[in-house]
């Protein structure tokens, strides 16, 4: 019985939503025509006569509307709106308002980051990724490139050169900006932007302190292919490691502090980049050089029981095979398979994974948050921050390689083919200008967006409503006396009152909530009187009718004449108002965010993401900043008022179907 109730609920629910989007003719079609509605019918010698049909107020005010095929839409759009952005924000466990991230930041929209391209995914030979692009490299030596394919305001291009599209590549890594290759004949190629000597060198280039130029052998295609060890790149620097120990390592010196320390060195085995350092693993294997004392000289791990221990007390006579860094963590590989963590221990999603017995790590590759990590019985493990579901590796069998992009993974076998990848595939809107997901925003902004439109409205009603009950049934001078109250009110002008209330309260400080709590406060207060006038107006000319009278007549109080005979014969007006109000309060919000007083970032709303529109040239670049919420909220705007609008004709007796 119950499961049949709700199979006719949901069956209502999907005839309006397609009479809604294609009208009463396609849902005959579909569902076939409707039984007549039950009605009181007139009967005349015993026979129906379907002639007079007695049909009840509101089922013939939801009759009107539900033949307006807009107005249905409208519910349906913004019924879907409301549970989005109350709803889904209750599955995004991993989103939060401060998350941004550097490498991310305003990037257009895109689902390519883990498209790897069809000719690659049989035959990979490696893959790398720093940023919002990836390279990969196949066994033939023929590069690939997919993700974003051009970074910043100028549009550097990532387009791979043709004359790396011609040559037999041996080597290839990615920065945040730019990459580089090697041909197996040593000849060095690079791409992308080149503002801070990535690839190549000029006097500007050599003239400026903190720039290291590429190194001549390097530059000069001067290396022997068969004895590079690795190459990698950082932020906006790059490396390669030759199997002698050798290390050449150039770019911003700015972004990494201590570059200077590994110019010339000789005795490297293994180099990664965290956000700020170069940290390097020496002939040594026991520690992490950066020529920093005291820098990353504790480590923790399962062996630990977490707990942050001196490298030399955890070494205990094994050797560091592999170092792989995250922007703030390092995770060391050892010689008997155990790995350890050093770096930022206020990352509490880092937890190294426990093995099975006789399984041990034989490679590991680090993300930008994450790490992933391959086993001697080929299982794959995925660990560390995990805001992209970067850390989640799915089951994988007869995995031989492992690869980490950015936010992504890639698992592979000993042929060369893709067996899965896992992680971030994308922006659907984009990125903002601190790298944050604007659609995950939008839907969090969403959120605080329409609640403070709801409780704004929700108080303008009660203040309103109360009001023009009272002066509209009381009269005299209670009339007199209420309404210049409601003109005072509305004589105030919000914005310049707001930005003048905003410059005061800059002083004191105020948690987010607190704000919020306050503009819901003020919107609600300073925009009753708008409720009154209307309460007011209805209300004159309720009380002159004869169940008024009656009901004076018989002694009932006046207060309960107002509240419990007028108001709910005025209630549909008061409806149909609070619909627009609604609407108005979304539109007010929006505006005072975007000129700077209500929600603050990090906290999102849809006025403070409009804000970037204020710039000509971020509008123009960074376009999808500002269009898609704004277009949701003129779309979910325009619906509700629509809604308002259509409950206002069809509440309206003297109003025709074709109005």
């Amino acid at each position: 019985m119950e499961k049949n109730k709700k199979e006719n609920i949901f069956r209502k629910l999907l005839r309006w939503f397609v009479r809604g989007f294609f009208g009463l003719k396609y849902e005959e079609k579909w569902f076939g025509k409707r039984h007549k509605e039950q009605k009181e019918i007139v009967y005349k010698n015993g026979v129906p006569d379907d002639s007079e049909l007695i049909v009840s107020p509101g089922r013939q005010i939801f009759n009107r509307f539900m033949e307006r095929k807009f107005a249905v839409f409208s519910v349906v759009v913004v019924l879907i709106m409301f549970a989005i952005v109350f709803i889904a924000p209750h599955f995004m466990t991993k989103y939060y308002d401060a998350f941004t991230e550097t490498t991310q930041k305003d990037l257009p929209p895109t689902l390519s980051f883990m498209s790897v391209p069809k000719g690659l995914r049989d035959n990979i030979k490696m893959i790398d990724s720093y940023g919002p692009f990836s390279v990969g490299l196949s066994n033939d030596g023929k590069v690939f490139l997919w993700g974003i394919e051009r970074i910043g305001a100028s549009g550097e291009t990532m387009e791979i050169p043709d004359e790396v599209k011609n040559a037999e590549i041996a080597y290839v890594a990615a920065g945040q900006d730019h990459a580089i290759a090697i041909g197996t004949d040593g000849k060095f190629y690079g791409w992308g932007s080149n503002r801070f000597g990535q690839y190549a060198v000029d006097e500007k280039i050599l003239s400026n302190p903190n720039l290291e130029p590429v190194p001549d052998p390097v530059l000069n295609g001067e290396l022997d292919v068969s004895h590079i060890k690795k190459v990698a790149c950082g932020y906006q620097a790059s490396a390669i490691l030759m199997d002698d120990g050798t290390l050449y390592i150039w770019g911003n010196k700015q972004a990494y502090s201590n570059m200077e320390k590994f110019i010339g060195k000789d005795n490297i085995q293994d180099i990664d980049f965290t956000l700020n350092y170069v940290v390097g693993l020496t002939d040594m294997r026991t520690s992490i050089f950066t020529g920093t004392k005291g820098l990353y000289d504790k480590v923790r791990s399962s062996i630990t029981s977490g707990k942050a221990v001196k490298i030399k007390d955890f070494i205990e006579g094994r050797k560091i095979t592999e170092i792989r860094s995250t922007t703030t963590n390092i995770c060391l590989l050892l010689d008997d398979g155990s790995i350890a963590l050093t770096g930022d221990f206020q990352t509490d999603s880092i937890e190294v994974p426990t093995l099975q017995q006789g399984e041990y790590i034989v490679d590991i590759e680090a993300g930008t948050y994450h790490y992933t990590a391959l086993s001697n019985l080929g299982h794959v493990y995925s660990f560390g921050g995990d805001h992209y579901h970067q850390a989640e590796a799915p089951a994988v069998n007869g995995a031989k390689k492992i690869f980490a992009g950015a936010f992504q993974s890639y698992a592979v076998d000993g042929n060369g083919k893709l067996l899965n990848k896992w992680g971030l595939k994308g922006y659907l809107f984009g990125t903002d200008d601190r790298g944050a997901n604007i659609a995950e925003r939008v839907i969090a902004g969403g959120r605080i967006t329409m609640t403070v439109g709801a409780i704004a409205v929700i108080i303008e009603i009660i203040i309103g409503v109360s009001i023009g009950l009272m002066a509209g049934f009381l009269g005299g001078w209670v009339d007199i006396f209420l309404m210049r109250v409601a003109e005072v009110f509305s004589s105030i002008p919000l914005y310049p009152f707001m930005l003048i209330l905003s410059s005061l309260l800059a002083q004191v400080s105020m948690t987010t909530d607190q704000r919020l709590y306050m503009i819901m406060v003020i919107l609600g207060v300073l925009g009753w009187p708008g409720f009154a006038y209307i309460t007011r107006a209805q209300v004159l000319v309720a009380r002159e009718s004869e169940y008024v009278t009656a009901a004076q007549a018989m002694g009932v109080k006046e207060t309960r004449i107002a509240f419990k005979h007028i108001l709910p014969n005025i209630i549909s007006v008061i409806l149909v108002n609070m619909t627009l109000s609604f609407a108005a309060s979304m539109q007010t919000e929006t505006s005072l965010s975007f000129l700077g007083f209500g929600v603050n970032y990090p906290q999102p709303s849809w006025g403070n993401m409009l804000s970037r529109a204020s710039n000509a040239t971020a509008a123009i670049n960074f376009w999808w900043q500002w269009v898609f919420t704004s277009a949701i909220l003129v779309f979910t705007t325009i619906c509700i008022n629509t809604i308002g609008d259509t409950l206002r004709d069809v509440m309206d007796p003297k109003s025709t179907n074709d109005k």
